[in-house]
């Protein structure tokens, strides 16, 4: 069975649900992966509202859609964050309150709690058609960051004090633990955007995140290339050694130059577009990302949830570019095979 082709919400929050809902029908996606902004998902409404979820559902099928994961990435990102006056802009009201940092933290952690609560009565409301096609995955996802207290540790002067890094981790750890451990009792899955600023960025990082909370097994990833090729990270070798945890995957693409140019690797402070970065995102298919050697080490692993675009690219019209990246991905992806191609010789 060919994995389901979505498109995520994210980047179009501007918009209605209803009017993305009948414009990815359009680019032709089978299904959205719902932001938590905008009017997209709400957890609390979800919560609170018996109906809320029935109506999604509704409004899904009403245009042909499935939806296969949730993400709320922006509040998220305040658990693990030293939070500051920036993090206003992205979180709910009720998140925000008054801006102290460590009341901010504690409310986007019980908020992300619920998002698992939210994830769980969302999805057992959906139709037999979605609920077969999640026990096949098996896997029932809350996509998002983390935020991290050592981001800003990345390249360190004055040199950092003893320990630093290590009380970055345990920090984490004790923040997402519980997330985790809710999630756990709802039978729901978060998949962590490995992403700079957040707790994991690379292969390193990722693996001492891992540790720190004990290999918790709800603490999963969603794979995203785009954010490793930039880096100089081996985004095939990640599948390798953490593809059994992957249990979403975005379909990004990225540039980056082979030579030297103005702004580096940190961006230099221009705007992604800008002439002169030594890279940018870039629409599916368009950038230097090694798509099928990513198909083929996700069917290695077994990965059967949706292949999700997550559309970015400053320089093309996002409406043409969600089109073509739908027919791309659709193109892209093929099954494992069940024999081996020579087998016939011993039969």
């Amino acid at each position: 069975m060919s994995r389901p082709v979505c498109l995520f919400t994210g980047q179009w929050a501007d918009l209605p649900l209803e009017t993305l809902a009948a414009k990815a029908k359009a680019f032709g996606y089978d299904g959205l992966e719902l932001a938590c902004w905008g009017d997209h998902f709400e957890v609390q409404r979800a919560l609170k509202d018996k109906q809320y979820c029935l109506r999604k559902w509704e409004l899904l099928a009403d245009h042909g859609l499935a939806s296969f994961a949730i993400s709320n990435h922006l509040v998220g990102q305040a658990v693990g964050d030293l939070v500051d006056e920036r993090h206003q802009s992205i979180l709910p009201e009720h998140v925000w309150g008054d801006g102290q940092r460590e009341g901010v933290r504690k409310r986007a952690q019980k908020e992300m709690i619920d998002t698992g609560r939210a994830a769980r009565k969302f999805f057992d409301a959906a139709p037999v058609s979605v609920q077969q096609r999640l026990k096949q995955t098996g896997k029932t996802v809350v996509v998002g960051f983390t935020g991290s207290p050592i981001w800003h540790y990345a390249y360190a002067f004055p040199p950092l004090p003893k320990g630093a890094i290590e009380a970055g981790f345990k920090d984490f750890a004790r923040r997402w633990r519980p997330i985790f451990d809710s999630y756990e009792k709802e039978g729901v899955w978060f998949a962590l955007e490995v992403h700079p600023t957040e707790i994991a960025f690379d292969i390193s990082s990722t693996q001492r995140a891992l540790e720190a909370v004990g290999h918790h097994p709800r603490f999963c990833f969603n794979f995203d290339p785009s954010h490793f090729g930039y880096q100089g990270v081996d985004y095939l070798e990640f599948l390798r050694r953490f593809g059994d945890r992957v249990v979403n995957a975005h379909v990004k693409d990225v540039w980056w130059s082979p030579t030297p140019t103005l702004a580096g690797t940190f961006g230099g402070h221009v705007d992604f577009g800008a002439d002169g970065r030594n890279w940018d995102f870039r629409s599916p298919g368009r950038g230097r990302i090694d798509f099928e050697g990513i198909i083929r080490l996700l069917n290695h692993a077994g990965y059967q949830g949706p292949l999700t675009v997550e559309w970015e690219d400053a320089m093309m019209d996002r409406e043409h570019g969600a089109t073509e990246a739908a027919a791309f991905v659709r193109r892209l992806d093929f099954p494992r095979s069940s024999r081996a191609f020579d087998s016939a010789f011993s039969e």
